[in-house]
Formats: structure tokens, C-alpha cells, sequence
């Protein structure tokens, strides 16, 4: 029975990812390190890896590697400030199933980042709770963040499902035992996605999808977590 869908936020609830993109693009052409958009999606979209990787391999100090990170954390913020809208059936998308199951957010985004991005959606006060970057040590594709979840919400795997945007979040969400719909985001619209118990093209798709799952599983009736 589906008691309860755990949503990644980059991607899923707001179109960042093409900001965070060129903040990180911005600050590596900075020093000299080119960042292609294929080798982007193969770093971070796919094996889940900070682009500063390449600094690192560059030989830049661990001081340099922390001045670029404060700098491309600094320039992403900028970029959030001047606002961001929820993706197009997010809204409708939340409110039709928040009734029915316990939702939560499970982000790699910084919380600061996250507040940025729904200073003015309401998208967070329909969530039982929301995990950031700080909650976990290790960040998609490592499923941590995705047991941490299921352990704060008190469900099994088999009572919950996953709605990723990403490779790195599937391979996560598979990783820690859960069913994994996908809707591919913008940056990677034509990747594959092994093991996905979905795919679907757009929100609006996916909450058809999850009315269907809700309706063949259970009786509509409310639900949160059971926190």
C-alpha cells in the first residue's frame, strides 16, 4: 500500500538546475576550466559528483577548492534571489495528493538555497518535513539520504515511492529499497533510466500516475506520516 512519496526538489518542484549549471560553470571559466554541458551531466546529473571535481584534478589546493565553492555558493544565491516559480504542475501535483499519503522532501540542495527557492511558492508547508544537504554525509547517488527519510517517516520501502528528475537520484532511491518515478529533467531529457518503476514526461503525468498506484492500492483515505 502507498502511504507515503518522497520528492527531490531540483528539478521536480523548481527549474534550478540550469541555474546551478552555469553558477558552477560561471565560477570554474573563472580559473580557466572549461564546463561543457555533456560533461556536466556525466559528473553531476549521472554519477552524482561536484563539478569541482575538476579543480581538484587540475591541482588546485584544498584552501583554492574552498574559496571556489564559497564563490560558486555565493554566485548561485545571487541567481536565486531574483526568483524562482514552481515548475509548471507542482502546485496541483502537491495538493491533489498531500491528502491522501505522508510527503517529504529529500534535496541535495543547501538549506539556505532551499529557502530561496520557496521564499513565495508554499510548496514546503504541504511536506511533513524536508531533508537537505546538511541532514546527510553522503549525497545522491548514495541512498543515505533516502533511508534517512524512510526512518523519519517510520515507513517501509514497499510503502513509499520516490519522484526523481535524475540518474544519481534513481540509482539513490533504488539503492535504499524504494520504487522510483522518474520525470527527466530538462538538463538530460533523453537519458536512460534502468529500474525506474516509471517514467513519466511531466507532473502532470506523474500525479495521474500516482492516483492510479493510490487507487488500486487503497481507498483514498487521509494519510500523513506517523511523526
Amino acid at each position: 500500500m502507498l502511504k507515503g512519496i518522497f520528492w527531490d526538489n531540483d528539478g521536480i518542484l523548481v527549474d534550478t538546475e540550469p541555474l546551478y549549471y552555469r553558477a558552477m560553470q560561471e565560477t570554474l571559466a573563472e580559473v580557466g576550466i572549461p564546463l561543457p554541458m555533456d560533461l556536466y551531466r556525466r559528473i553531476t546529473l549521472e554519477e552524482g559528483r561536484s563539478s569541482l571535481c575538476l579543480a581538484q584534478e587540475a591541482g588546485f589546493s584544498d584552501a583554492d577548492l574552498s574559496r571556489l565553492r564559497d564563490a560558486k555558493n555565493a554566485r548561485y544565491s545571487r541567481m536565486l534571489q531574483a526568483g524562482i516559480t514552481p515548475l509548471a504542475g507542482a502546485v496541483e501535483a502537491v495538493a491533489a495528493l498531500r491528502p491522501y499519503v505522508g510527503m517529504a522532501i529529500v534535496t541535495s540542495s543547501l538549506r539556505d538555497h532551499f529557502e530561496l527557492m520557496h521564499r513565495h511558492s508554499g510548496l514546503p508547508q504541504q511536506f511533513d518535513f524536508i531533508l537537505t544537504r546538511e541532514d546527510f554525509h553522503n549525497t545522491k547517488p548514495h541512498p543515505e539520504p533516502y533511508l534517512k527519510a524512510l526512518a523519519r517517516s517510520g515507513l517501509r520501502p514497499e510503502e513509499c515511492i520516490v519522484i526523481e528528475d535524475t540518474r544519481r537520484g534513481l540509482e539513490a532511491a533504488r539503492a535504499a529499497g524504494l520504487r522510483c518515478l522518474v520525470i527527466p529533467g530538462g538538463l538530460a531529457p533523453d537519458a536512460a533510466y534502468p529500474g525506474a518503476w516509471k517514467v513519466a514526461a511531466n507532473l502532470d503525468m506523474a500525479r495521474r500516475l500516482l492516483e492510479g498506484e493510490l487507487a488500486a492500492e487503497t481507498s483514498f483515505t487521509e494519510s500523513s506520516f506517523p511523526i
